[in-house]
């Protein structure tokens, strides 16, 4: 089962929502956030990266970061910019870019059940990053930026749903610089709530799409506040701590776009070395496209030329949920026995760049002379994502880049209720 509670939300005034709607921390730095908040003081990179608002040069793991983001935080609330439903709600979310719509359910989910697996992995964290987020969520005492969770299509659910969003006026809708639009529906009567609550019960599994330093800072930061304050707040598992802040959409809604490598160094191979040991694994051909066709295809962007790479049969098992992985088959036949990158988490000799920013800014990155060579890799599917996780299983880094990217600011949960 999928255990869904509705909260009281804090969100934003309907006049301030599309200035206060801000993308994910972890999506641009902090540079760039300071850039996309200039002249805006209502967008909510005020509270997600807080050091905008500290000196240059602010370490971003300093007391003073999430100290400004709780003050900030606090700010908003207090000058009414954002405000707390008075009863409990679950509320739908839908982002159309390109003509491609996904709904989401916004909800909180059960720290337990993901501590049991029942909400699935198919990524491992990084200590610091953890270290950052549970911090965060317990210095400001709230859940700020969702988690992005995906299940297995349920017909009833996706029947409500669209139902639901075609019969009530949404509170809020808008459209972003990047042009993707937002609109978001309040769900708060006792019988809808009721209809969502049986029907996630009926889920056997959630699966995260994204977010799994939050969700992984959720249980940590619900360990620390029950062994700080479960005595005197009569703890019984269900405070506010208990849950964690996610959006869930139905599998089929989804898009993962592709994730692509730069290499910096060939280290003492010669280009011509390099092309004839890839040739032991791959099928090499000039190209005119830098997208592969489908599957087990790459793009390789070497001397201002295009080349597709085609696994040659036998170099990857393709019964193995993570082995025929198109990361996979890259890693462990051309990048690790190649170019000697064993561990791609901390190797300093390559780079990732989500599918959003295009193969343009793989050949920028390469005719500029920052990178050696570049790789265009074709999307890992939903369906491998989901074959990954029910094996209890993990994927390699960087393989998956969703979009649209769930926007931070449009729905706050609240753990010191």
């Amino acid at each position: 089962m999928a255990l869904l509670r509705p909260f009281c939300g804090v969100r934003p005034a309907p006049s301030f929502a599309a200035q206060v709607a801000s993308l994910p921390y972890d999506v641009l730095s902090s540079k760039e956030a300071a850039a996309q908040a200039k002249d805006n003081p209502y967008s909510f990179f005020h509270v997600g990266k807080a050091e905008i608002d500290l000196p240059p040069g602010t370490n971003l793991y300093s007391d003073a970061v999430y100290a400004k983001a709780k003050e900030n935080l606090q700010k908003f609330i207090r000058d009414k910019v954002l405000l707390q439903d008075d009863h409990p709600c679950l509320y739908i979310y839908r982002q159309i870019m390109q003509g491609r719509a996904q709904y989401g359910l916004v909800g909180t989910f059960s720290v337990n059940e993901y501590a049991q697996n029942k909400i699935k992995k198919h990524e491992l964290t990084r200590q610091d990053k953890e270290d950052d987020r549970t911090r965060y969520t317990t210095t400001l005492m709230a859940n700020t930026g969702p988690v992005f969770l995906t299940y297995r299509d349920q017909a009833a659910i996706n029947q409500f749903v669209e139902q639901f969003t075609q019969q009530n006026a949404p509170v809020y809708d808008f459209t972003k610089e990047d042009q993707i639009q937002h609109t978001f529906w309040v769900v708060d009567q006792p019988q809808d709530l009721d209809f969502f609550v049986k029907s996630f019960a009926q889920i056997p599994a959630l699966y995260i799409a994204d977010g799994h330093h939050r969700n992984a800072a959720a249980l940590r930061a619900q360990e620390y506040l029950k062994g700080k304050g479960a005595s005197s707040l009569g703890y019984d598992g269900q405070q506010e701590y208990d849950y964690y802040l996610a959006v869930a959409f139905p599998a089929s809604h989804l898009k993962i776009l592709d994730y692509n490598r730069v290499i910096f160094s060939l280290g003492k191979l010669s280009k011509t070395d390099f092309m004839a040991q890839i040739q032991a694994k791959f099928k090499v051909t000039p190209a005119t496209t830098a997208q592969p066709p489908h599957a087990t295809y790459f793009g390789m962007y070497l001397d201002h030329q295009w080349y597709q790479l085609q696994a040659l049969p036998g170099t990857y098992d393709a019964t193995d949920p993570v082995a025929s992985l198109d990361v996979s088959i890259l890693q462990n036949n051309l990048l690790g026995p190649i170019l000697g990158i064993t561990n791609p988490r901390t190797d300093k000799n390559i780079d990732f760049v989500g599918g959003i920013r295009g193969t343009a800014e793989l050949v920028k990155r390469v005719d500029s002379g920052e990178a050696v060579v570049a790789f265009a890799l074709y999307p890992t599917s939903i369906t491998q994502l989901l074959a990954v996780a029910d094996a209890e299983l993990i994927m390699p880094p960087k393989s998956t880049w969703f979009e649209p990217k769930l926007r931070s600011g449009l729905i706050i949960h609240r753990l010191d209720q």
